[in-house]
């Protein structure tokens, strides 16, 4: 088998809360005589976490909200580092994480496209034979010359996705920021999605959407408070999600949408 193209092993996050704010002189007293207002708080975002991703895999990740999927995302992104644990990436990555991330608001949605392709290690040259394509693919018109920062979200999104997906990536993170657009603008992404998997990209899939989790991703890691629960079967893991839901609610009625139902 070849080498992984990302690599996790027994990486930790640790994130340390600030001080709570002492507005008075009362609070000033009461917190000599509080541990947990004198120190500073932790919590571990991920917790001795390993796996491996071998080159052109599409893997889902899920879990609940603050099971540490986006703090994956960062640590493959190198937008925080890992408290302890060793990463190891290989491969041109293009991530689409936070709307308006990697953007300059004062630039223009032209400029952006050109500094994103310059931070991705791609040369003027080679941005002006994809520049059509990721205008046209955004679809937002004559806002291509408009500033960033008056931009919709949907806008920055569609442009974000565009650039993402055209700066020939081996590597593709997506986070549940495609939620924002436009149902039309999404199967887009989706079907720009299914080409990028025909050409071999990795792709790390993070959305809200079980249905296209299970239609894209060749493989899943469930994430829970920071832990893995369960890698591999995307229908496996799906279903263990939907069988979960049911016995912490028992409000689950046969046909009802599970996507709407879980937040993962």
């Amino acid at each position: 088998m070849s080498e992984p193209v990302i690599s996790f092993e027994n990486v930790s996050k640790q994130f340390k809360l600030s001080k709570l704010r002492v507005r008075s002189l009362q609070e000033m007293f009461v917190s000599i005589f509080n541990k947990e207002m004198r120190g500073r708080q932790s919590f571990f975002a991920l917790k001795n976490v390993s796996f491996e991703v071998y080159g052109g895999e599409t893997l889902g990740i899920l879990g609940a909200n603050g099971s540490g999927k986006s703090t994956v995302l960062k640590l493959i992104s190198r937008i925080i580092d890992p408290t302890a644990g060793k990463i190891r990436i290989s491969g041109r990555l293009s991530a689409l994480l936070e709307l308006g991330a990697g953007f300059h608001p004062d630039l223009t949605g032209r400029e952006n496209v050109y500094l994103n392709g310059s931070i991705l290690g791609l040369s003027r040259k080679v941005m002006d034979r994809k520049i059509d394509d990721i205008i046209e693919f955004a679809g937002i018109g004559d806002f291509i010359e408009v500033p960033i920062r008056n931009y919709s979200s949907g806008m920055q999104m569609r442009l974000g996705f565009s650039v993402a997906a055209h700066v020939d990536p081996q590597i593709i993170l997506v986070d549940e920021v495609l939620a924002v657009g436009d149902y039309e603008f999404q199967l887009k992404c989706l079907d720009r999605i299914g080409h990028l998997q025909q050409q071999g990209v990795t792709i790390i899939f993070v959305s809200h959407d079980l249905k296209a989790v299970q239609n894209l991703c060749t493989r899943a890691i469930l994430l829970d408070h920071g832990t893995i629960q369960a890698d591999g079967d995307v229908a496996g893991i799906i279903q263990q999600i939907k069988s979960k839901h049911v016995s912490d609610t028992n409000e689950y009625q046969s046909g009802s949408n599970v996507a709407d139902l879980v937040t993962i």
